[in-house]
């Protein structure tokens, strides 16, 4: 191996390497959101908040704040310390995974840039790669900071959404870079419809994440745990009762319900015909060996996604139950779901 391609393949590397633990970033993130512990950190310390409380004093100092909190004054009244750390771990872990993703870039980076094994055009990719990550915690913090004021007892679910959505742009980024650097060029094949059909339902997809993400933000799921009905209409009466009415596109519970369920009949529509023509077309070995993969996350999300509806009714507050691991479950599917159309996107392409 040369050594442009052994640079490019060790920068890959560590590339996939925060791929995968961007991955489990968001994964945190939905299980601090399911956990209800989004709100227990009331500061943003970047340095000294590393640190979790080491004494009693300390543990209560972190309380008293949170007791401060329309959080705790409104819902948590009755929260004990215990039940506080409970809920300040997963803060905590969540924030320091954040910065654990942060020093394995920027040490990588150090490293890689003494070693030479970056090349001159993937210098302003990784320049990006940072601002997006700096970006992406700042929006985490005035999505954080929208639950502690007011009456507020939750984040505020169109800042979730947005600090959802750029995580998902940030991993896709990463993602990208790295096939550029692994993928080889006898590798590609070029299908100028597929790819077409590849980039719309990429963009129904983003929607669709949106609106999952405004699901958890409102606990939609529980406005109709019914299938296939909803409540037992196909079209409920109540769609647009909001004033003013655009704002029923982010407010209004059900409505938010019955889009993101029709756009997964969509997607489970076209990513199905999508794959037909996928499967009917021949080329290079890696695109056989992974031309299939959406098709089969597609259809473990839409099952996941009905099984989180229907076991919502099972809801017990600070208790992870079946509901909690379908709703995490269908999230990392998800994910996997947007990096197979990214793959699919690179591979199919002139």
């Amino acid at each position: 191996m040369d050594t442009t391609a052994r640079s490019s393949r060790l920068v890959a590397t560590w590339l996939l390497i925060g791929v995968g633990m961007t991955v489990i970033q968001v994964a945190l993130g939905g299980i601090t959101r399911l956990t209800g512990s989004g709100l227990s950190i009331t500061q943003w310390d970047v340095i000294t908040g590393s640190l979790p409380p080491l004494n009693e004093q300390q543990w209560m100092a972190e309380f008293d704040k949170y007791r401060q909190t329309p959080q705790f004054q409104l819902l948590n009244f009755e929260f004990t310390l215990s039940d506080f750390k409970f809920i300040f771990f997963w803060e905590w872990f969540h924030r320091l995974w954040a910065r654990t993703i942060g020093l394995v870039f920027a040490f990588g980076f150090i490293w890689f840039l003494v070693k030479k094994h970056f090349k001159k055009e993937m210098i302003t990719p990784l320049l990006v790669l940072f601002l997006l990550g700096a970006l992406q915690g700042a929006i985490g913090w005035i999505m954080v900071a929208s639950g502690l004021t007011g009456d507020a007892v939750y984040v505020k679910p169109t800042r979730l959404a947005l600090h959802f959505i750029f995580a998902l742009g940030l991993l896709c980024y990463c993602f990208w870079f790295a096939l550029q650097l692994l993928v080889k060029k006898e590798s590609i094949i070029q299908q100028p419809k597929l790819r077409k059909w590849n980039i719309a339902i990429l963009a129904i997809l983003v929607v669709q994440l949106v609106y999952g993400a405004l699901m958890a933000g409102h606990k939609a799921a529980t406005v109709a745990p019914t299938w296939p009905s909803i409540n037992g209409d196909l079209v409920p009466a109540t769609l647009f009762i909001d004033q003013p009415f655009l704002l029923n596109f982010i407010d209004n519970k059900i409505l938010i319900h019955f889009i993101h369920r029709g756009l997964a009949y969509l997607l489970l529509i076209l990513i199905l015909y999508w794959s037909v023509q996928l499967i009917r077309t021949k080329g290079p070995v890696l695109f056989e060996k992974t031309k299939r993969w959406s098709l089969y996350l597609v259809l473990a999300q839409v099952a996941l996604g009905i099984a989180s509806v229907v076991t919502s009714t099972g809801i017990v507050p600070g208790q992870w139950g079946a509901f909690e691991w379908m709703a995490q479950v269908h999230q990392l599917v998800g994910m996997l779901l947007l990096l197979s159309l990214v793959w699919t996107l690179y591979i199919v392409r002139k």
